[in-house]
């Protein structure tokens, strides 16, 4: 191990481990060695840990203990070792922060159970459902442990061999001389390692470890807490120790990261100055930071000691064997038995740094928790310190997972180890001993009371909350076999619970006020944050009791003893009263709920509750009737309070709360809220169907009545009557009507509720079934908001998908949206408007979408009752409800009040209600009939009782007979269909009953069912009819009115016709031209007659104005942006703006300026104003400090005033410019290259003239160049043109406007070549023709680029441009630029946008037009060497194919060779013309398309219909008027062109540029498109958790984000990975937008599965990411755990953005539509 270069360290290695062997007290050596080496490898400097210090203490410190352990050379001793172990059937992988996990929502025993990425890819599981997260880190797999998945618990790697006998004691293998060994010295280290973690002074060390010479060296010791911010830190630190702002930023990311780090290094004085700065700045408004003076040795000898306990960590690696040793040396007890060392570590937990903490807490999880039988020792003793263990944890303030407690998952979730636990540690009763002790605050009563927390207890609550969490743990596994030690332990921690429910049953009362508005809002929070965690814990209970009678039975007695011993304590406000009614009286008390005091918090009655219904399900109540106290019941005492709950819930409603502020309202609302209701308002009523099913159901119903406060309505004799004159105070009326409905739902509620299983007879999926049905029943619904309308279990589970393709069938998403399940039609019967679980939002929506159904189908729009399952015989007296005297009375009373169109004491929904029970209970009638054979049994009679009138005095009519007059009433419209049903389903069983005593007529029931069909059926068809003539009147006189319209303004449609027509036959009839189509040169077309007027209208002031060139300026608002979507070379570093030359293009594009716009015009004057007003608005804003807006003023943004979308700019619209068709002979191009040579030695000498005075030669003919020629356009156009060109300078070099700089027009003109040529690509990618796909906004666009770039040189100096143009031909002609150089299109377009400059000086007759096209010649010619020189393939694969173009192969291999011959053997041979000319044509063709856009927007000239086809390429030559065989341009001019081939060739860089191919661009350009992504999402998610920041030496990254244009991993959001841009902090993603997408960036964000649009640094928005789950959609935050995948459509759309240069837009559109996402600050991302 020992490299020979360093021999003097080499001496220690030999003799050591020899002197160690032979010591007699072997501790005394090692320490004495640990205490000579030690500091002299650590702790030499101010910073701690650089590398040199770790190889040291490998060879000097670990390098000897691994000697001796193994007696021989390490590296011989440990691979025997390796060699010699079985390996371990358990994975143990420890999990990375943001590592993928996996558990199988089927298998897995409860949901901590997980896999790696590489056990789950080899188990069965990833066929099954699972869920996939990303890990907090510190967990590890569970593959290989039998009891964590119910099948499949190996992968294939960990799968067991037959022979390998597993049970063998691991230490078999060693020699015995070898476990001394390494007992010896695993005892020595571990307890040295122990002593110094724990060590607690910070002057001195422990005996034997002082240090030989001790030098006055210490450390200013920083310590992390939960308390101070970042920002609070670096503050203090830049005070304290005079740092620099990104040491201060250094020094705190890595405090938070290992928990501590040395802030100062020097004498006691000068780091104890610093410690006084740092407490005394920190401790204003919290305990101030933690700072120690430690000196040097006492810090060397902890970070060895954190040394060792990594190397023991890899030491067990090699063997079990050695693994097994340290377990039993870290749990050996001490000689008086005092605390194992393990303990110690354990007990000091919470006063260790987190870096300390970390290392520990991993050995532990590789040696202890490794090994199965040290496990349950383990568990053993983390049960006896429990206790102990979370008080420490609660006063501490780091996080769980830097506790020791957070290791209670790995234990307390094996099932068997949690039944150990609880039956010989009584592990349960000590969790919940431990939470009640914590939460100390009691009233009178001694109910919890959360009324004054302080922040102290509140986050001391908060810390507590982590031991329900434990509890959870324990209960999650239920047992299937019971021993009577584990039903006495469960009883007993039954019974601790129940103590904690006590104290909550009644917390928080409630007292309504009256008068005035409630001044504070009480604490309600906290109370229901415990009922959200003891919910599951409740739930769980409950099945642990249901699983074995025994303990159900005991388990029931005792929660009565509580509750009974609850009901003792409440006395307040309950006097006796005697109700009588409907001939029945009964007992009870008088409680005024809206006067007295009612809590919401009921858990032992619940509790209670659910035990009751158990006993039913598991008929422990009909096998062991003796054993159950059921005859003590009081029922009216059980229902009391729940009865009191929702008798608030009514109130609430009802409008009489109002004055108790939003607790209550929130309070209400999460007691039905599906994460608690299951545990609260369902076990309410629940206790409510106990209590009335042992009670006489009139007695149930007066109790309810008068606690509903309304059982003076119903209880007088007239009450039908005396009601109506009633009517005092209207407020109190409408709360009466509410209550009264509310009365009638919960009627209807106790006794329809049944399809819990236990109280009606059904399957626990029924009940699931009907949530899902009347989910669907609303609206169609997506997966994930099915499952958060449904309760989870503690495995977070819902059990949806079991039963979910029964009632519903999923329908796919598109490219927006999501998939949604809907209602089966089949299923629709089941629905019940009065579903226990709907809101009234609910229940209002649900009832208008099935109404709407039964219309479309064609049916009654009753919603009638659904037929109900039988009820368990422990409930069967519920039904009894619907047929007793109360309830008869209140409906004939509500009937009866129904009568009177306008009493205002009935409401619509009374008597729907009304009519609802009574349809509930003619079915039950008919249920009840079906199911008995016998007549004699038949207990329920409710036809009967409706059927009879009332007796004297009150002879009231019967309920039948009301409803019969009802039918008829007009003011009963909607509820007719409910009625007409109630009493067809009466007739059809009089008719019955009828027929049942005397022999019948043929079908009578039938007869009347005819009749009432028959009726219907005309009713409908008359409504049709009249509908339909109601149609045609109005359609009548629709049409009347038009033609009057249109004869009115007869001239107005004439006009409009005849312009149509001469448009279209323009655009389409060939024969109105006098040859082909041509869009550049003299054949060019040149529209006809006369000019087309373009007339516009603005946006702003709607004024209609025609564009001229001397009129009011008409402006576009456009967006100009940088770009460098299609660049192909990211890595060219950005120019320097100032000395930028921008006048050539570089082919690879890698930075341009795009123009887009969304095609809204307005006046120029009507803009500048709209802008001044929307600058004067900002400073209004920054005034006022409001909030961001999400334009930038400053920098010319604004949103266009119609659409809202960004711009920054406007580009002026211009007329075409009008030439006259020149009638003389036009030069050639060899002619016309000499005149204009001639004409640029002209202006040359002209310019000098003008500057140093020297004469200048004669001009050519009729080219006068100190002509000025005249500006043909308005001030208000010039103004604009200004403007505009101003913006494209400023925007394409980052620089300040300066309408004077030379470069403004250059930057014009490459900003209009790069959108056409950006456009074109778009074109190709979607394989969508050239022209006619575009919309107009982009045609309007193009031709403003165009026509602005021909006039820019208008507003600029002409000699610049003109000075441009003379390099931009020399650079063609002159060879002063290599063309390998130049983007050819680029050329062009600035070419031939610049000559109007030099032509406006020439008189000679000579047309632009034959200057464009000479200039498309040789800019052709030029780009066809480019592509033969860089784009022909090497291997010539493709078969060729038959058909002649011979003519093309021979010119174009004579070309090549003749190139060939200039460059010589850069150039390698190829002897296939046919090859050539295929490369020739594909890479011309994108230049050849970008050009006929431009001559085409440029001109106006319109295109020809051909172009779309197969014959592509010869149109488009004959549309540029170029021969269709391109090399004829170089032979017919070939005198010319020859030179300039030779020149081009002959350039210096020419051969470099060929010679280096990475660099050199081949044509076609390929699009760029956005990185391939991995199907699976877990896979990026892997990627992503390997990845370590670049700049924090080996530290997980908190948000890897990937950008999608390059593929770089970032590390964002950290400040860590901060740099400076322009003067200002930016986060990794904002830097790397400006180097990689020219301040524009896609990322996706890995861990929260979020796509990431940033523009600049104060611009970003969120986007959808393009993965799917099965479902159909997106899981942000990856809060689901679905597996997702990637979904192509959806990727291309994002793609599809990019390209279009649309993300800044989208960024504008998604923060003006969501203010929030202004707020943020994006450029820390």
């Amino acid at each position: 191990m020992a490299k020979p270069t360093m021999t003097s360290f080499s001496s220690p290695l030999s003799f050591l481990p020899q002197k160690w062997l032979q010591a007699t007290d072997l501790p005394k050596e090692v320490y004495q060695h640990l205490a000579g080496y030690v500091p002299k490898i650590y702790c030499l400097g101010p910073n701690l840990n650089p590398t040199s210090e770790d190889l040291l203490a490998q060879l000097l410190l670990q390098a000897p203990l691994e000697w001796y352990l193994c007696g021989e050379d390490p590296l011989v001793g440990l691979a025997k070792l390796e060699k010699n172990n079985q390996p371990s059937q358990l994975c143990g992988h420890v999990f990375k922060v943001g590592e993928p996990t996996y558990s199988c929502r089927e298998c897995a025993a409860d949901p901590t159970c997980v896999l790696c990425m590489q056990c789950f890819l080899g188990s069965v599981h990833k066929e099954h459902r699972y869920r996939m997260t990303t890990s907090g880190g510190g967990g590890f797999c569970d593959c290989g442990d039998t009891e964590a998945w119910k099948k499949g618990p190996y992968c294939q790697k960990h799968e067991p061999n037959i022979c390998d006998s597993s049970q063998e004691d691991p230490l078999a293998n060693l020699s015995a001389d070898m476990i001394a060994r390494t007992y010896n010295i695993f005892s020595i280290m571990l307890k040295y390692a122990v002593d110094m973690l724990t060590w607690d002074k910070e002057d001195e060390l422990p005996h034997g470890l002082e240090p030989p010479e001790r030098g006055d060296t210490y450390y200013c010791m920083l310590f992390n807490d939960e308390v101070h911010t970042y920002e609070q830190v670096i503050y203090t630190l830049q005070k304290a120790v005079n740092c620099t702002q990104k040491e201060a930023v250094s020094f705190a990311t890595t405090v938070d990261r290992d928990g501590r780090k040395s802030v100062r290094y020097g004498d006691f004085q000068f780091c104890e100055q610093a410690k006084s700065v740092i407490v005394r700045n920190t401790s204003r408004q919290s305990k101030p930071l933690r700072v120690q003076v430690m000196h040097s040795s006492v810090v060397a000898h902890q970070c060895f000691a954190l040394k060792a306990l990594t190397w023991f960590s890899h030491v067990i690696r090699y063997s079990d064997a050695l693994r097994r040793i340290l377990c039993q040396v870290g749990l050996q007890r001490g000689p008086e038995g005092d605390n194992s060392l393990v303990d110690t570590l354990m007990l000091c937990d919470s006063k260790m740094w987190k870096g300390a903490r970390n290392v520990y807490h991993q050995l532990y999880m590789s040696s202890l928790l490794m090994d199965l039988k040290y496990k349950k020792l383990f568990a053993i003793q983390f049960a006896k310190h429990y206790e102990r263990l979370q008080s420490d944890y609660v006063k501490d303030d780091h996080d769980r997972e830097f506790s020791v407690t957070d290791l209670s998952v790995q234990m307390f979730t094996v099932p068997s180890l949690a039944r150990m636990l609880i039956t010989e540690e009584n592990l349960m009763t000590t969790i919940i001993r431990t939470f009640v002790d914590h939460l100390r605050h009691r009233d009178l009563q001694g109910r919890f009371q959360f009324e004054r927390y302080t922040a102290q207890q509140a986050f001391k609550f908060r810390r507590v909350q982590s031991l329900i969490g434990d509890l959870k743990y324990v209960l999650i596994s239920r047992p299937t076999e019971w021993t009577n030690r584990l039903r006495e332990k469960f009883l007993e921690g039954l019974e601790a619970f129940l103590e904690l429910l006590k104290c909550m049953q009644g917390m928080d009362p409630v007292v309504r006020q009256v008068g005035q508005h409630i001044e504070m809002e009480p604490e309600w929070e906290a109370a229901f944050t415990l009922q959200m965690k003891l919910t599951h814990i409740i739930s769980m209970i409950q099945e642990w009791c249901a699983s074995d009678d025994r303990v159900l039975i005991e388990a029931y007695k005792k929660c009565l003893t509580v509750l009974t011993h609850c009901h003792s304590g409440f006395a307040d406000g309950e006097q006796p009263i005697t109700l009588s009614m409907c001939g029945h009286s009964v007992d009870t008390i008088r409680y005024c709920i809206s006067q007295e005091k009612v809590s919401i918090h009921l858990p032992v009655s619940r509790l209670l509750a659910g035990l009751h219904v158990l006993l039913s399900k598991t008929e422990v109540a009909y096998r062991f009737p003796e054993q159950l106290p059921l005859s003590e019941l009081s029922p009216p005492m059980l229902i009391e309070h729940p009865l009191r709950c929702l008798v608030l819930c009514a109130q609430v409603h009802a409008g009489m709360w109002r004055r108790n502020g939003f607790s209550l309202v929130n309070q209400i609302y999460y007691y039905h809220n599906v994460k608690c209701r299951v545990e609260m308002f369902d076990k309410d009523l629940m206790m409510l169907q106990v209590g009335a099913s042992m009670m006489d159901p009139n007695h149930f119903l007066m109790i309810m009545l008068s606690r509903f406060e309304l059982f003076h309505i119903f209880s007088s004799a007239d009450c039908r009557k005396r009601y109506n004159r009633e009517s005092a105070n209207k407020d109190v009326v409408q709360q009466n009507s509410t209550l009264i409905e509310e009365v009638l739902h919960l009627i209807m509620m106790v006794v329809g509720e049944r399809f819990v299983a236990g109280i009606g007879q059904v399957e626990s999926c029924e009940e699931l079934k009907r949530e899902i049905i009347h989910q669907l029943c609303i609206r169609p619904m997506a997966h994930s908001e099915l499952v958060k309308a449904l309760p989870e279990n503690e495995n977070k589970e819902t059990g949806m998908e079991k039963v979910i393709d029964s009632v519903a069938s999923f329908k796919k998403p598109g490219v927006t949206g999501r998939g949604l399940y809907e209602l089966r039609p089949e299923c629709a019967k089941h629905f019940n408007l009065y579903f226990h679980h709907y809101s009234r939002a609910d229940q209002s929506k649900a009832e208008e979408a099935q109404r709407k159904l039964k219309r479309q189908n064609g049916e009654d729009s009753a919603l009638l009752p659904p037929s109900l399952p039988q009820l368990c015989p422990l409930f069967a007296s519920l039904v009894n409800i619907l047929q007793c005297d109360v309830l008869l009375g209140m409906l004939g009373a509500v009937l009866q009040w129904a009568m009177e169109p306008s009493g205002g004491h009935w409401s619509e929904s009374m008597l729907q209600r009304v009519l609802h029970l009574i349809g509930m209970a003619l079915l039950e009638e008919q249920q009840q009939l079906e199911s008995t054979l016998d007549d004699n049994e038949v207990t329920f009679s409710f036809t009967l009782k409706i059927s009879r009138p009332g007796e004297a005095p009150s002879t009231s009519p019967s309920i039948l007979a009301v409803l019969e007059t009802l039918q008829n009433a007009p003011h009963l419209e909607v509820h007719k269909d409910m009625i007409r049903w109630i009493l067809k389903v009466m007739s059809i069983k009089t008719m019955r009953e009828r027929t049942a005593a005397a022999p019948p007529p043929e079908r009578a029931g039938g007869w009347q069912e005819e009749m009432v069909r028959d009726k219907d059926k005309a009713e409908r068809k008359r409504k049709a009819e009249m509908a339909r003539l109601r149609r045609e009147k109005i359609m009548a006189q629709m049409s009347e009115m038009q033609k009057h319209f249109i004869n009115e303004n007869k001239e107005l449609f004439q006009q409009s016709l005849e312009e149509l027509d001469a448009s279209t036959s323009a655009s389409l009839d060939p024969s109105s031209w006098d040859s082909v189509l041509v869009c550049v040169g003299p054949r060019r077309w040149r529209g006809g007659r006369g000019e087309r007027r373009q007339v516009v209208t603005c946006i702003l002031c709607q004024e209609e104005q025609e564009i001229r060139a001397d009129g009011r300026a008409m402006v576009l608002a456009a967006f100009v942006q940088r770009s460098t979507v299609m660049s192909k070379n990211r890595k060219r570093p950005p120019h320097d703006p100032e000395s930028y030359d921008p006048i050539f293009m570089h082919p690879d594009l890698s930075f341009g300026t795009h123009t887009g716009s969304c095609g809204h015009i307005m006046h120029s004057h009507c803009w500048q104003r709209y802008f001044e007003a929307v600058q004067a608005k900002e400073q209004r804003r920054q005034q006022r400090l409001r909030v961001h807006t999400s334009y930038d003023v400053e920098n010319g943004e604004f949103l266009c005033p119609l659409c809202e979308c960004l711009s920054n700019t406007v580009i002026p619209l211009l007329p075409l410019t009008k030439t006259s068709c020149s009638n003389g002979e036009q030069p050639g191009l060899v002619q016309w290259l000499n005149t204009t040579s001639q004409q640029i030695k002209a202006l040359h000498s002209a310019h000098r003239k003008a500057n140093e005075g020297v004469e200048a030669p004669p001009p050519p003919e009729g080219f006068r160049p100190d002509h000025t020629p005249i500006n043909p356009y308005s001030s208000s156009i010039k103004e604009m043109l200004t403007t505009f060109g101003t913006a494209t300078y400023k925007v394409g070099l980052k620089v300040h406007p300066n309408e004077q700089d030379p470069r403004v027009p250059i930057m014009c003109w490459t900003s209009c070549a790069y959108t056409i040529q950006s456009v074109e690509r778009l074109l190709v990618d979607e394989q969508k023709p050239l022209f006619g796909s575009l919309p107009c906004r982009q045609d309007d666009c193009l031709s403003s680029l165009a026509r602005f770039g021909s006039a820019c040189w208008t507003v600029s100096s002409l000699a610049t441009v003109q000075s441009h143009f003379i390099r931009l031909l020399a650079g063609t002609v002159e060879n002063s630029r290599c063309i390998l150089d130049v983007d050819m299109f680029h050329l062009l377009v600035s070419l031939v946008l610049s000559y109007p400059a030099v032509h406006c000086q020439d008189s000679s007759g000579l047309s632009t037009d034959i200057a464009e096209l000479h200039l498309l010649h040789l800019v052709t010619v030029a780009h066809l060497v480019q592509i033969l020189l860089t784009s022909i393939p090497v291997e010539l694969t493709m078969e060729q194919e038959s058909g002649g173009v011979e003519h093309e192969e021979e010119s174009v291999c004579l070309l090549y060779n003749t190139l060939r011959s200039h460059i010589g053997s850069c150039v390698y041979e190829v002897s296939s013309g046919w090859h050539l000319w295929r490369a020739v044509k594909a890479g011309i063709l994108p230049f050849l398309r970008g050009a006929a856009l431009f001559f085409h927007h440029l001109h106006g000239v319109p295109t020809p219909p051909e172009l779309n086809g197969a014959s592509e390429w010869e149109v488009l030559c004959a549309y540029l008027s170029l021969p269709s065989n391109l090399l004829q341009l170089f032979y017919s001019y070939q005198e010319v062109l020859e030179p300039l081939l030779q020149g081009w060739c002959s350039h210096p860089s020419m051969r470099q540029c060929l010679q280096s191919p990475e660099t050199l661009i081949s044509f076609p350009r390929e699009s760029n498109k956005l990185i391939e992504l991995p199907e699976d999402y877990s896979a990026l998610i892997n990627q992503a958790s390997s990845f370590t920041c670049p700049k924090s030496g080996g530290d997980k990254s908190r948000a890897p984000t990937l950008c999608l244009v390059c593929g770089a991993l970032l590390c964002s959001q950290s400040y860590c990975c901060q740099t400076e841009l322009e003067g200002e902090d930016v986060g990794a993603c904002t830097a790397h937008t400006f180097a990689c997408g020219a301040g524009v960036g896609i990322f996706l964000r890995v861990r929260e599965s979020q796509v990431l649009f940033l523009a600049g640094k104060t611009k970003g928005c969120f986007y959808a990411p393009p993965y799917l789950d099965d479902y159909g959609e997106t899981d942000q935050g990856l809060r689901r755990g679905n597996p997702l995948h990637l979904c192509r459509e959806r990727y291309r759309k994002i793609q599809k953005l990019w390209r279009q240069h649309s993300i800044t837009e989208e960024i504008g559109h998604a923060q003006e539509a969501n203010q929030t996402l202004v707020g943020i600050d994006w450029q820390h991302l």
